[in-house]
């Protein structure tokens, strides 16, 4: 395993920002879609479908954006709902899967422009998560997120994402094609692997400390007994798992022109 190539401080002009600006953190999950304003807390948690009722589909499915007008109108129906809330030319942070490709974002970058955000700025997934549950992030950290059709495992080092693995899995799978054991056994193969593979000590060290656990999964008691009982290591659920993601992009935006785990990928006209 090669180190993890450390993000270099972001320049304070690198985007057009200013301290007047509102702010919103963004977790556009499979299942929910939730949005956090510093200041406030969490003002939108809705289901990620197209539209109310029986005949809205699922827009954004196993951690892919795969109807971009779908968001839109998704994101759409909140500003029409919140427009105090979510204000004007807001500057963005998206938590985005640690593995997502550059499709992924770009879809979402078109979807949010119904937002008008000043400012479109990505931080990874676990890396939020970390951050949303105030982990030590001086020691390695593993990292495990489950959520409703999505399961990453990752291991930071530094703050900087070591190595990132991911399963199509997750909670809402639960009884129809997979069952907790099975969800536990994957999550336990993989940091087996990761094990294996890691010619550096970080990977035991981080498994010596226990794991952070995230997502809807970490509200499931099996679930959290079973990865602690196979892995015989403590298994610690971060506080308001379900939320921890888009708490910890909501610390991010607290820096949004220092913080090195922010990825600028959009620049809003004036």
């Amino acid at each position: 395993m090669t180190p993890p190539s450390p993000l270099p401080p972001l320049r304070d002009r690198a985007w057009p920002v200013r301290r007047s600006s509102p702010g919103l953190a963004v977790d556009l999950g499979s299942a929910r879609t939730r949005v956090w304003q510093p200041g406030r807390g969490l003002i939108v948690d809705t289901p990620t479908v197209t539209s109310p009722g029986p005949y809205g589909t699922h827009p954004v499915q196993r951690g892919s954006v795969v109807d971009v007008e779908g968001v839109a109108r998704l994101l759409d129906r909140l500003s029409v709902h919140h427009p105090h809330h979510l204000g004007r030319r807001p500057v963005v942070v998206l938590a985005t899967p640690v593995l997502c490709d550059d499709d992924h974002r770009a879809a979402a970058l078109a979807a949010l422009e119904g937002l008008r955000p000043r400012t479109v700025l990505t931080i990874d997934s676990v890396r939020a998560v970390a951050l949303g549950a105030s982990a030590d992030l001086t020691e390695p950290l593993l990292v495990v997120d489950v959520g409703a059709h999505l399961t990453e495992i990752a291991l930071l080092v530094d703050g900087a994402v070591a190595t990132a693995h991911r399963t199509p899995l997750g909670t809402a799978d639960l009884g129809a094609i997979t069952t907790a054991a099975a969800l536990a056994g994957s999550v336990v193969e993989t940091v087996t692997d990761m094990l294996r593979g890691d010619p550096t000590p970080w990977t035991l060290d981080a498994l010596g400390r226990g794991v952070l656990l995230s997502g809807g999964g970490a509200l499931r008691p099996e679930i959290v007994y079973l990865l602690a009982r196979r892995l015989r290591v403590p298994v610690r659920p971060a506080p308001a798992p379900h939320t921890a993601a888009v708490r910890g992009a909501a610390a991010a935006l607290g820096a949004v022109c220092r913080h090195p785990a922010l990825v600028p990928c959009h620049d809003a006209p004036r």
